[in-house]
């Protein structure tokens, strides 16, 4: 049966819905749910069983026929797990969706109306609302501050401070739209990543490439977050301490590599003497470690980015957040379309 013969009564839009699970037997019942309780529906929708541990592995039968199954026996992390699924869609939209994030009925409905409204955008962010903590936010976009530090807007936030509309540094990976030829002509995403940061990179590759990321309020999801890895499990620690350092590396472009590199190396080695209240001292060493191992593979990543780019490295200073109260406090740093050019920017 497909999605169109289960909802013959609603619109189908063109948009692959991509779910990426590791041991997620808990909560993807809820988000398929969810998808099939839309007002639109997503003309195709693909569940990536990620290698996941046995006894933990999702059951295809459980799931609806009009759901495409993948089974990898290895994880290829959220990023080559996303990767692959791409691969296989053929829908001119891709919404990647975390299988603990709950979309809301309107969810498709609202990001239609977003692209009639705003037709040259191509990186689309939900509103995440954190599903365990009613009034509270999960997050409003990603926001890359000047430090080299990225962060969930709005997390644990009051839902009071959600924004309009506007323009985000990057839109987080847990509830996106991705046009498929602008992710296709960036080569999705970079899966030396493997998790963590990867949504940041490849936001900030569509950026250099003067694509303009959207934040929506009212296409939302209720997020659970850290379903899988645990906020401060040592798998988090890592790669968000090594990949946090790669995507500085390749995207930071010009001049503002040099005016920053000593503000990001001096934040880092505080991050590294404050992880020791939590046992990670050492985890936070082994990454930054393998991080300065692969600096030859980023650079040279780097040097085939910043030749391609074509924004200035003062469009993205503009773009980065640099007050420290908004990094401290996980304030939105969601700016007003009046102020963005819509599409690629000379």
């Amino acid at each position: 049966m497909t999605l169109s013969e289960t909802a013959p009564d609603r619109p189908i839009a063109d948009v692959a819905v991509l779910i990426v699970a590791y041991r997620s037997r808990a909560t993807l019942d809820q988000c398929i749910a969810a998808l099939a309780a839309q007002t639109v529906m997503p003309r195709q929708v693909f569940v990536l069983e990620n290698g996941s541990p046995a006894g933990e592995r999702i059951d295809a039968a459980r799931l609806p026929d009009w759901v495409n199954f993948v089974a990898s026996e290895d994880n290829l992390g959220f990023a080559g797990g996303n990767n692959r699924l791409a691969e296989m869609a053929d829908s001119e939209w891709l919404a990647l969706l975390n299988p603990d994030a709950f979309a809301r009925p309107d969810w498709l409905e609202q990001f239609l109306v977003a692209t009639d409204r705003y037709p040259d955008i191509s990186l689309f962010g939900s509103t995440q609302y954190a599903a365990n903590f009613p009034g509270l936010l999960d997050g409003v976009g990603d926001v890359y501050h000047a430090t080299g530090l990225a962060y969930r807007a709005g997390y644990m936030r009051p839902v009071a401070l959600l924004p309009d509309d506007g323009e985000v540094f990057a839109i987080c990976g847990a509830a996106a739209f991705w046009r498929r030829s602008v992710f296709d002509a960036l080569g999705g995403f970079d899966e030396r990543f493997f998790c963590y940061n990867e949504d940041v990179d490849l936001a900030y590759r569509a950026k250099l490439q003067g694509y303009r990321a959207v934040q929506l309020r009212d296409a939302a999801v209720e997020h659970l977050g850290y379903a899988s890895s645990g906020r401060r499990s040592e798998f988090a620690t890592y790669y968000g301490v090594r990949n946090r350092l790669w995507v500085f590396m390749k995207n930071t472009p010009g001049w503002l590599f040099w005016v920053l590199s000593p503000l990001h190396a001096g934040v880092t080695v505080l991050l590294w003497l404050s992880a020791a209240r939590f046992g990670q001292f050492t985890v936070f060493g082994r990454a930054l470690g393998d991080a300065l191992k692969g600096r030859h593979e980023m650079m040279a990543s780097r040097r085939d980015i910043q030749h391609a780019r074509v924004t200035s490295p003062s469009t993205i200073a503009r773009a980065m957040s640099w007050n420290p109260a908004r990094l401290l406090t996980r304030a939105p740093d969601v700016r007003p379309m009046s102020a963005a050019r819509a599409g690629p920017s000379d």
